[in-house]
């Protein structure tokens, strides 16, 4: 008798697995996505806080703020192309004042790097396309070497 009604609560639950399924495997899909998305964010910000300190040393060894300038934009540049992060807009801003300061005093370069990530191709409904990471670093100045003034 156990066994017809055993049977019986079977036949009741006949598909209800595949309707789990169709419920629980789009929000498996959305969370991965999600996950994906988190990483790209993180691994690009920690690339443009690496390409941020690369750009600020290189303009603290320029002895002019032209030279500075240009040492900036093409270092950070570089250290994101090798790191293989793809912006979809990418702005370098230099404070190289530290290399007015007089011989003997302490000054700092300070660059800013922004980047925009996209984030588009991740096809996750109510995700921005895109992400713009931003990073500041200063780097010494050297404070016994020459400067052009």
């Amino acid at each position: 008798m156990t066994t017809l009604f055993a049977r019986a609560a079977l036949r009741k639950d006949r598909g209800s697995e595949a309707i789990q399924a169709a419920i629980v495997t789009p929000l498996l899909i959305a969370f991965l996505c999600m996950a994906v998305a988190a990483g790209r964010i993180i691994q690009s910000g920690s690339k443009v806080d690496a390409a941020a300190e690369d750009a600020a040393r290189a303009a603290s060894i320029e002895r002019s703020y032209g030279a500075a300038t240009s040492a900036a934009s093409e270092a950070a540049a570089r250290s994101l192309d090798d790191q293989g992060v793809s912006c979809a807009s990418k702005r370098v801003s230099v404070d190289a004042g530290g290399l007015n300061v007089p011989v003997g005093q302490i000054g700092y370069a300070t660059v800013t790097v922004s980047c925009t990530v996209s984030l588009s191709d991740l096809l996750l409904p109510g995700a921005p396309g895109s992400k713009t990471m931003t990073s500041t670093f200063s780097s010494v100045v050297d404070a016994y070497r020459s400067r052009q003034g």
